[in-house]
């Protein structure tokens, strides 16, 4: 039996999925960060649970030929860069192994290594060697991000700006992130200057007092532009244009100067209201040459490069011939929508967040693409819709008639269902309820995009089970130094020739209407990642009837006489209404 405090020699064998080395104690899997695999050392166990524990290296006997110096001297105090101990060919083996063990292990398959596509667009393959430079990481692995929030705080008197520590929110001022662009950092060197030097005051998460919140940096990679959007608890900045005439002053490239107003006891980072200090509302980049229009709400992938080379990928597994219906669920600001629109007769987009379908509509006129639609709803009860409307694709829908024309499904004179359906969903993966839609659409294909591969696998599965069998996977290093990594994967209808009978129409399904309604998961996501609280349906249910909204037939409803049924607690209460809120539920 395990104990703390017990110190063993053993060998690291592998990864855990957030890169820690694991090692056998005792028969007892012990989780260590900052280990390689191959790596013989003494381990001194830290913590015990029932079926796994934690431990550190105590000292290391064997070193791993990829094991370097850290090129963050913060990397440990930090956490945010877990792989900083490992040169860049072990980083990329780790990734390529973790997308193919969730893919066998948790979604049943059976497939070699995959490929996996480093940060200078290096694709590294099973048994070829890697021509990367063991002393470190190519110079696209550094600097990367294009999108950076600094969390503001006081310590000793004094305002200091940089990353929480791993799992808390103290603030670890750190003066150089190496991921990020160097000018990021003299930003955040220039705001914090000016907050001591003005005496503006620190937000503290538990009174809720104070001004300053975060310093949010974006720049577009190609064009070069910069905006700083400072969230604040409170309505303005106290001597506003003395800090803009000093951005402007000691930043180059700077094109936009913004306030977000943020007075909620939250962890969500910006308000819902924005204000312009000096220059647009906006910033511009292009990705897949199309120009994008940016503003702080704008979901971009944080990796312009990488996210080229993957939406290339997707792109090329839709496998497109310019007549087909895509439909884009999770779509953004519709960067893959549009992306998909050259080679798709149409592309439809849909997304649950308003302000990014108001980009995205933007984004479509701005390059002047005629063949997209884009519809705010929640892609669960989109895809629903889709699945079950009985009236087809209006025509009205899209605005340019003849980009449709020709490639109305037999199965219907008034619409189609679509050829390929891509999802890019969050870290949570898909919905029962979505698989379930998509399936009934019976697309030829389906192109995942995933940025977790363990929720990936669970949904390769399920498609499996339900006709769709797995033809590609592959991966790419969006986030280099770090354990997360993107996956592109191709499932394929196994019965081409089955036919189901799904016909849209977009107008009836008054699909801008989304905030009317959220899923019960979506509710408990937003009051576990607000308030730390997590709910149940039960509660939910109890606050929903309270307030006088409907529900389900079940929930709360006892079968049993004089049965006691735990009400819901007013702290989860208040988070639940929150939410209700937050979705348009409620006023």
């Amino acid at each position: 039996m395990l104990k703390v405090g017990q110190v063993e020699r053993t060998e690291i064998t592998g990864y855990s999925s957030e890169g820690m080395g694991i090692c056998r104690i005792d028969g007892c899997a012990v989780f260590v960060p900052n280990a390689i695999r191959g790596e013989l050392c003494e381990i001194k166990v830290t913590h015990v649970s029932r079926n796994s524990a934690h431990g550190k290296i105590e000292q290391i006997i064997e070193r791993s030929p990829h094991r370097i110096t850290r090129t963050c001297p913060d990397a440990k105090r930090c956490g945010g860069c877990q792989l900083h101990h490992m040169d860049y060919a072990e980083e990329l083996a780790f990734k390529a192994q973790k997308v193919t063990d969730a893919l066998n292990r948790i979604g049943s398959q059976n497939i070699p290594l995959v490929k996996i596509t480093g940060a200078d667009g290096t694709v590294s393959t099973q048994g070829a060697e890697s021509e990367l430079q063991k002393e470190g990481a190519p110079a696209a692995a550094f600097a990367y991000r294009n999108k950076a929030q600094y969390p503001v705080a006081e310590q000793e008197g004094k305002p200091v700006a940089g990353f929480y520590k791993n799992r808390t929110h103290e603030v670890i001022p750190v003066k150089r992130c190496a991921i990020l662009p160097e000018i990021f950092d003299r930003v955040r060197d220039v705001v914090v200057r000016w907050a001591a030097e003005d005496r503006v005051s620190v937000y503290n998460e538990h009174s809720g007092k104070g001004l300053l919140r975060h310093i949010y940096v974006r720049k577009g990679t190609i064009s070069g532009q910069l905006m700083v959007c400072l969230v604040v608890n409170g309505k303005t900045l106290p001597r506003e244009q003395r800090l803009v005439n000093t951005l402007r002053r000691e930043i180059p490239g700077l094109a936009s100067v913004v306030l977000s107003v943020n007075t909620k006891n939250t962890n969500v980072v910006l308000g819902e209201e924005i204000r312009t200090l000096w220059g647009e509302p906006f910033i511009e980049d292009q990705l897949c040459g199309f120009t994008f229009r940016l503003s702080p709400h704008s979901f971009y992938q944080v990796n312009h490069d990488q996210a080229q080379r993957l939406y290339a990928k997707a792109v090329e597994l839709a496998a497109l011939h310019g007549t087909e219906t895509v439909l884009d669920l999770y779509c953004g600001t519709g960067t893959i929508t549009l992306a998909l629109s050259r080679e798709a007769g149409r592309a439809i987009g849909v997304e649950v967040i308003p302000q990014a379908i108001e980009d995205a509509k933007e984004n479509a006129l701005r390059n002047g693409v005629q063949n997209v639609e884009f519809f705010c709803a929640d892609a669960g009860e989109a895809a629903q819709r889709f699945a079950s409307q009985a009236s087809g694709i209006g025509d009205q829908a899209f605005g340019d008639e003849k980009a449709v024309t020709g490639h109305l499904s037999p199965v219907t004179a008034h619409g189609s269902s679509p050829d390929v359906i891509l999802v890019d969903p969050p870290r949570k993966g898909l919905a029962p309820e979505v698989i379930d839609a998509v399936v009934t659409m019976a697309p030829k294909r389906v192109v995942y995009v995933s940025c977790d591969p363990a929720t990936l696998a669970r949904d390769v599965k399920l498609f499996s089970e339900r006709g769709y069998s797995l033809s590609h996977a592959e991966a790419f290093d969006l986030f280099p130094r770090t354990f997360h990594v993107e996956t592109v994967v191709q499932l394929v209808r196994k019965n081409p020739d089955m036919a189901v009978c799904v016909t849209v129409n977009l107008e009836d399904a008054d699909l801008t209407a989304a905030e009317s309604k959220a899923t019960y998961e979506q509710i408990k996501d937003y009051a576990l990642n607000t308030y730390g609280f997590q709910v149940t349906s039960l509660q939910i249910a109890q606050t929903k009837r309270k307030l006088g909204l409907p529900t389900g037939d079940h929930y709360n409803l006892s079968q049993k006489e004089n049965q006691v049924i735990p009400q819901c607690p007013p702290e989860k209460e208040n988070a639940i209404r929150e939410a209700l809120r937050h979705f348009r539920m409620l006023n």
